[in-house]
């Protein structure tokens, strides 16, 4: 009984660009997370086996910024060291998964092309031929982007999942919004649908809208506000407040959590104690 309610929580890891960050490495616009590809893979290689030994069992290769419109002629190069550095570097049978992001900026959904598809098209076929084991479309503010992502993760033959995002004021899209998002989600073959990017703090009504969809869902939220002491520097507590959050989200019924910006490896393992409390309570 116990292993089985161990099995029912799905512990993704945290944000690579806060952690790049945070170690000195710098993440410059538009490449972002992706420099560190190029530049510094020994420290993407740290922070995936440092998510590792923190307890996260999905790791999210860093192709967020490996786009042919930011990397023209080695877009392909970078995504494929992306996932070969996220394989290498935690241990089987955890499973990495592709992100697919925006092709513009995920909190301003007003820039989303007119035609993602061949994109995100020829990145899903990359990534699936690099083995990875699940899809992730994430942090998509633009709804009709986000589906078009995730048609052509689904059409790649890879289990695939899709997130969307509110942005950090919890204002680009509503719950209700994102509730019809996940039910066209499931409708185009999702496997699970989560919300990701939003203060953890605000996070509740966006899973609580995840909950009639018909799929798996989950979250993975930032840090919100300096001030709200969740996150984005060491602070005493900071993790453990984030994991009675995240609870509620169990509570509410979701079965996948994890971190996104301003988390770290601490939050992932306070989510991992967390669970493993729930279970022994049980």
């Amino acid at each position: 009984m116990l292993a089985r309610v161990a099995a029912a929580i799905t512990i993704l890891d945290g944000p690579v660009g806060t952690e790049l960050a945070a170690r000195g490495v710098p993440t410059p616009l538009p490449q972002w997370s992706a420099w560190a590809l190029a530049h510094r893979p020994e420290a993407v290689a740290a922070i995936h086996r440092d998510y590792a030994a923190a307890g996260a069992t999905v790791h999210t290769a860093n192709t967020f910024r490996t786009q042919r419109r930011i990397f023209p002629e080695d877009w392909e190069r970078l995504a494929r060291l992306a996932v070969a550095i996220a394989r290498a570097s935690v241990p089987p049978p955890q499973r990495v998964a592709g992100s697919m992001a925006p092709l513009e900026d995920c909190y301003s959904p007003w820039l989303s092309p007119p035609d993602p598809r061949p994109a995100h098209r020829a990145l899903a076929r990359v990534l699936a031929d690099c083995g990875v084991d699940l899809l992730l479309c994430e942090t998509f503010p633009h709804v009709g982007e986000a589906l078009i992502a995730l048609e052509e993760a689904v059409a790649a033959g890879v289990p695939s999942w899709v997130s969307f995002t509110a942005g950090p004021n919890a204002d680009l899209l509503t719950p209700d919004e994102v509730h019809a998002a996940a039910r066209s989600a499931r409708e185009r073959g999702a496997a699970a649908v989560l919300v990701n990017c939003v203060p953890a703090a605000r996070t509740l009504e966006f899973v609580q809208a995840l909950a009639g969809a018909g799929l798996p869902f989950g979250a993975y939220a930032n840090a919100g506000a300096a001030d709200e002491r969740i996150g984005w520097k060491p602070e005493p507590l900071a993790a453990e407040r984030y994991a009675r959050l995240a609870a509620q989200w169990v509570a509410a019924g979701a079965s996948i959590v994890g971190g996104c910006c301003g988390t770290g490896p601490e939050h992932v393992a306070a989510l991992r104690s967390s669970a493993s409390c729930r279970c022994s309570a049980r």
